[in-house]
C-alpha cells in the first residue's frame, strides 16, 4: 500500500501535490490543475481547509528517490 507524502524539492507551498504526482507518476501541473479545479468548484473554503489539514498532517520527505518510507 502507498503512503502519502509531501516533497521537499519541486513544491510550490507545502509539496502535498508534488507528493501526490510523484507518488502516481502523473505530472505535478496536472495535479496542481485539478485540485484548483477542485478548490473552486467547492467553494475554495473546503478545499483550503483540506490542504491545510494535508500540511499539518502528511508527512514531508526530502529525498522522492527513497521511496522505503
Amino acid at each position: 500500500m502507498k503512503k502519502i507524502y509531501r516533497l521537499k524539492e519541486g513544491k510550490k507551498i507545502a509539496g502535498i501535490c508534488a507528493g501526490i504526482a510523484d507518488m502516481y507518476n502523473f505530472d505535478v501541473t496536472i495535479v496542481r490543475i485539478v485540485v484548483i479545479f477542485l478548490t473552486v468548484l467547492t467553494q475554495i473554503f473546503p478545499g483550503v481547509i483540506a490542504y491545510l489539514a494535508g500540511w499539518y498532517l502528511i508527512p514531508e520527505r526530502e529525498h522522492p528517490e527513497n521511496k522505503e518510507v
